[in-house]
């Protein structure tokens, strides 16, 4: 089964053009995502928080010259970097004020002692981002972990602990990115918790398991997409701007298959197109998953590259000289969790130069 966090926003039409690049800039880079990192991981359940790598890629983006540049622009599906600012500035004032549920957005950049933001940048990345700059030390490495770890735990009530390690962190370290995501939404239609009870989960088609299994009874948008070979369930939250997509594949096996079907970035808009109002019973198991990607390895596989190497990441607007920035160490730490309440989700990202 699949799970897929959807934000319906209501834009108006000048704000029209902007959506649609965010919309058909994260589809594509959600489903390249998504599928490298499933792959990495067979027969693993993970979570991966796809916009929350997409932001310190534009940050990057806007920060870096020359190929390197453009490598970004189109992995994350921005134009021009006029596009990107606005683009990003205006979704995250839209997902605050998303009616019905929490949901942050924080960024900061960590800053060598001895360094300092390029000026320009600095007043982009403040301005798009909303991001904290601060100098830190990094010859004390434990600290600055802590102090790292501290702020991104908060960020996301609590949910992501040691994003950094100290053994990450030496004396060459120039530059660390972070950001962090947090979602939590009540369903419209809560689940009753009497109603929850063991039932079989299929984990393959020879495991099977008893899990707490949530019940419920309800109009739901919903439809059974033969293009997938699965049924697919939309189930609101309070509020009406925002909900959760599930997939469930028709056979027992078909995981593998539903993966490959959606590398196609457009797949799920256009099955999403034909979900109707109807009854539905719906039998949903109670789960948490967390997940830690390393990015560095992931990226590359989906055309971004001239970030990780010396000669070719051109970061030359990030800080004030610097020499040759580059990125050594890229992850996110991912976090999920379904109950008769509602949902509750959480990433955060460490990027270090």
């Amino acid at each position: 089964m699949f799970s897929v966090l959807s934000l319906a926003l209501i834009t108006t039409a000048k704000e029209k053009s902007l959506e649609d690049f965010l919309h058909d800039g994260n589809n594509q880079f959600t489903a390249k995502l998504f599928y490298e990192v499933a792959k990495s991981k067979p027969d693993e359940s993970i979570v991966i928080s796809a916009y929350s790598v997409m932001t310190p890629l534009a940050q990057l983006a806007l920060a870096s010259v020359g190929e390197s540049h453009d490598e970004l622009l189109n992995a994350i599906g921005m134009p021009n970097d006029n596009i990107t600012k606005a683009a990003f500035s205006f979704v995250n004032s839209k997902l605050r004020s998303t009616k019905g549920v929490t949901l942050n957005t924080a960024s900061k950049i960590y800053v060598a002692e001895k360094y300092k933001l390029n000026a320009e940048f600095a007043a982009v990345t403040r301005d798009t981002f909303e991001s904290e700059v601060q100098n830190i030390n990094f010859n004390m490495a434990q600290e600055a972990a802590d102090e790292v770890n501290a702020w991104a735990e908060n960020q996301t009530n609590h949910r992501i602990k040691d994003l950094v390690s100290p053994s990450e962190l030496t004396p060459d370290t120039t530059a660390l990115l972070v950001n962090a995501i947090y979602f939590k939404g009540i369903w419209k239609y809560p689940f009753n918790k009497y109603a929850t009870t063991d039932r079989d989960f299929h984990v393959t088609k020879e495991t099977v398991k008893q899990v707490p299994t949530m019940y419920n009874k309800d109009s739901y948008r919903y439809t059974d997409s033969a293009e997938l070979n699965a049924q697919i369930l939309e189930i609101p939250y309070e509020g009406d701007e925002s909900s959760c997509i599930f997939v469930l594949p028709h056979e027992i096996d078909g995981i593998k298959e539903l993966e490959e079907k959606l590398k196609d970035p457009a797949i799920l808009d256009k099955v999403t197109k034909d979900m109707v109002k109807v009854k539905v019973e719906v039998f949903l198991p109670k789960f948490k998953i967390e997940t830690t990607t390393n990015l560095k390895e992931i990226l590359p596989k989906i055309n971004v590259k001239k970030l990780f190497s010396p000669q070719s990441a051109r970061l030359d607007n990030l800080l004030e000289n610097s020499g040759d920035l580059y990125i050594n160490s890229a992850t996110q730490k991912a976090f999920i969790e379904f109950n008769e309440e509602g949902s509750e989700a959480a990433a955060a990202n460490g990027k270090y130069e």
